[in-house]
């Protein structure tokens, strides 16, 4: 490519990009020296490098479009996806953006303006002015030459979105309705008035569990007065679904998400996301040391009650972490609710029970095999079958709660249960042992 970039052959250069698509001609274009990147653009066809520039980080579209001449910024500007150019907008300074501005139409102008004043994390944030829309008192005659003028503009074509007069959605009409049915046909004769649409402040995950559970491919946005304002597609909603569940992960490993790709994030941001945490957890750790010097006679008295620690508490702490991944999961696809505790706590105690008799059976069995005395075997057989009972009702309880209080229930991560079960699982088996072999 560069070869080709630097002798400025276009006609090979454009057969050649041509059999890529455009997120992977924007990796190349990242790793182009900053005079073949503008050289690269503008030998492109405009509504090409539009779609190479949505996946670039906004630093480097600003810069691009800066060093470009204003006729190529204007084509390339316009071809891009309204929310993209929003999104590229509100990370720049104030005069950057502004500049940028001038080169939108009016009209297209006033509608990016619109999307972002929405925040962040809002479905309006989310949205695109990218949409066909038609009035209700058109032709389907009339909705088709509306297409053709338009279409090539706009993100989706599949849906047809009908509004009134002032803007008010009224419903959406299919392309397949439209060209199949007769074109002197008023929209209003075929429009599906039942049409699923979400407020512009709803959050976004939200938006896209609706998406998902409806199977659509997109989602019309509208303001309090139920106007129109955008359609968020299927691919937007897709980034936020991932970004969801990599967060969700990223907790559950016991660490703050990150904001930026693995390798874009520099060792001391990775510290800085990962030592609260750990300490937190080192001295949430503590306590146990706490609860084994209480206990320290009854060790000393039965030596071989030590043996089995490790074991106890790392079988409680993965019961634990299973419970939680599950259930966190489940709330974040709306599979569970606050309503359904006492449900989800029959379910995993009962799973409990059964996961707990089968591994309090292997305990008994191990311990013998080491050749302590049968009691201490029944000890650690009792203790294996009531801390996996704890564990699973902990585990089950704790991650709807905090549901429940709007927190993000991802932060009864694994290591977090972990350390919770460590300590009273501890206090479990020596109150257990002191019952048993009257200590």
């Amino acid at each position: 490519m560069k070869k080709m970039v630097a002798e400025s052959d276009n006609h090979s250069l454009i057969e050649f990009v041509e059999s890529f698509r455009p997120f992977d001609l924007a990796d190349c274009l990242e790793k182009l020296d900053k005079s073949e990147q503008l050289q690269l653009i503008g030998q492109l066809p405009p509504n090409l490098s539009a779609e190479i520039l949505e996946y670039l980080e906004p630093e480097l579209q600003y810069r691009i479009f800066a060093n470009l001449e204003e006729p190529i910024t204007s084509q390339v500007l316009n071809g891009m996806s309204s929310d993209v150019v929003a999104d590229m907008l509100l990370s720049l300074h104030r005069y950057q953006a502004v500049k940028l501005l001038g080169h939108l139409p009016e009209e297209y102008r006033s509608k990016v303006l619109t999307l972002m004043t929405f925040p962040e994390q809002s479905a309006g944030s989310l949205a695109t002015v990218d949409y066909i829309a038609a009035r209700s008192s058109w032709t389907l005659d009339e909705t088709l030459q509306h297409i053709r003028k338009i279409g090539h503009e706009a993100e989706i074509t599949s849906y047809v979105y009908v509004t009134s007069n002032k803007g008010a959605l009224i419903g959406v009409v299919s392309l397949k309705e439209i060209i199949l049915s007769d074109p002197k046909t008023k929209v209003s004769d075929i429009v599906t008035e039942d049409v699923i649409s979400v407020p512009a402040l709803m959050k976004q995950e939200e938006a896209a569990e609706l998406l998902s559970r409806y199977d659509l491919v997109a989602l019309p946005v509208v303001d309090a007065q139920s106007r129109l304002i955008g359609v968020i597609t299927v691919d937007d909603l897709i980034d936020v679904i991932h970004e969801e569940a990599t967060e969700d992960i990223q907790k559950l490993g016991g660490s703050q998400p990150l904001t930026d790709t693995y390798f874009k994030t520099s060792v001391f941001q990775l510290y800085k996301k990962r030592i609260i945490w750990l300490l937190v957890l080192f001295v949430a750790e503590a306590y146990t040391g706490t609860v084994l010097r209480h206990y320290e006679v009854t060790l000393s008295e039965v030596i071989a009650l030590s043996f089995f620690i490790p074991l106890l508490i790392g079988t409680g702490g993965n019961t634990g972490t299973q419970t939680v991944s599950t259930l966190v999961r489940a709330l974040a696809v709306g599979e569970v609710q606050f309503r359904d505790i006492l449900k989800v706590v029959r379910k995993e105690v009962t799973t409990g029970l059964m996961t707990g008799a089968s591994i309090s059976l292997i305990a008994y069995v191990r311990a013998l095999f080491l050749g302590v005395e049968a009691k201490v075997g029944f000890v650690v057989a009792v203790t294996a079958m009531t801390v996996v009972l704890w564990a699973s009702f902990v585990a089950a309880v704790l991650p709807l709660i905090l549901h429940k209080l709007k927190a993000d229930p991802a932060v009864i991560s694994g290591p977090f249960i972990t350390t919770l079960v460590d300590g009273t699982g501890l206090i479990i088996y020596f109150t257990v042992a002191k019952l048993v072999l009257h200590l």
